[in-house]
């Protein structure tokens, strides 16, 4: 399995706009320190899925049957929005897999041209994507949120974002069987409380601690956590990375 990260910003993205931290500063000098939207590809011999839809993009870069489907986390804009455009092709039709929202994002449900909304997924009900299995996990979010354990063969790869910590029969699945990758949720540096959506990195290195994971990767990043790294460098330990736009991942 290929595992690519397509976007690793969380929904301000880096550079903020108008803001003249160092972080932002670095990345508008630096276009590999730029964070889009977070999203990912995943890819197996006859597999081809996309793991969030908020890069706007999604028409130019994934052309009329490059894609087996669309797996949602959740319908928030920014992991969302590259639908809105993506729906109003012609001639073919796309699955978009994702948690029981009875609310989507904006029309989407009501015209979705080409997207193929008819199935729902199931909080640890295992689907067959032709080659990978895939199990939704209920994460802790403001609205229906999965994330993904994908397996295929003795490899088994966690995509966790949004969340703020883990819900406890979450949690429980996850320490079952150890995980070769974690990517996961890291919006902001080190808290003395939890944020309210998403991990602060005090809170994701405590999931990282309590989960069996060989190698995890940082995602949702936002500008505050990029600052704080670019001060501090090297104090991430050992089988933890922050994660960029483009790395790709092999399992």
């Amino acid at each position: 399995m290929l595992l690519t990260l397509l976007g690793t910003g969380n929904a301000r993205q880096v550079p903020v706009y108008n803001c003249d931290c160092q972080a932002c500063g670095r990345a508008r000098l630096q276009p590999q320190h730029r964070r889009g939207p977070c999203s990912a590809l995943l890819e197996w011999e006859g597999g081809r899925w996309l793991i969030d839809a908020g890069l706007t993009d999604l028409a130019e870069r994934f052309p009329p049957g490059s894609l087996n489907g669309i797996l949602q986390t959740h319908y928030h804009a920014d992991h969302a929005q590259g639908l809105l455009h993506l729906r109003w092709g012609l001639n073919t039709s796309i699955p978009v897999l994702g948690p029981p929202d009875p609310t989507g994002l904006d029309d989407l449900y009501r015209h979705p041209g080409i997207l193929d909304f008819s199935q729902t997924l199931a909080a640890f009900q295992p689907e067959d994507l032709g080659g990978c299995t895939v199990t939704p996990l209920p994460l802790q979010h403001s609205r229906p949120t999965f994330g993904y354990v994908f397996q295929r063969g003795n490899k088994r790869c966690a995509y966790l974002t949004d969340t703020v910590g883990l819900p406890d029969d979450t949690a429980a699945w996850l320490g079952r069987e150890p995980l070769d990758l974690l990517v996961l949720d890291c919006s902001f540096p080190p808290a003395a409380s939890a944020p309210r959506n998403h991990n602060d990195l005090t809170r994701a290195l405590e999931t990282v601690r309590s989960l069996p994971v060989r190698h995890t990767v940082l995602t949702h990043i936002g500008h505050e956590l990029d600052a704080w790294l670019m001060e501090k460098e090297n104090t991430l330990p050992d089988g933890v990375i922050a994660g960029h736009d483009g790395l790709t991942l092999k399992m």
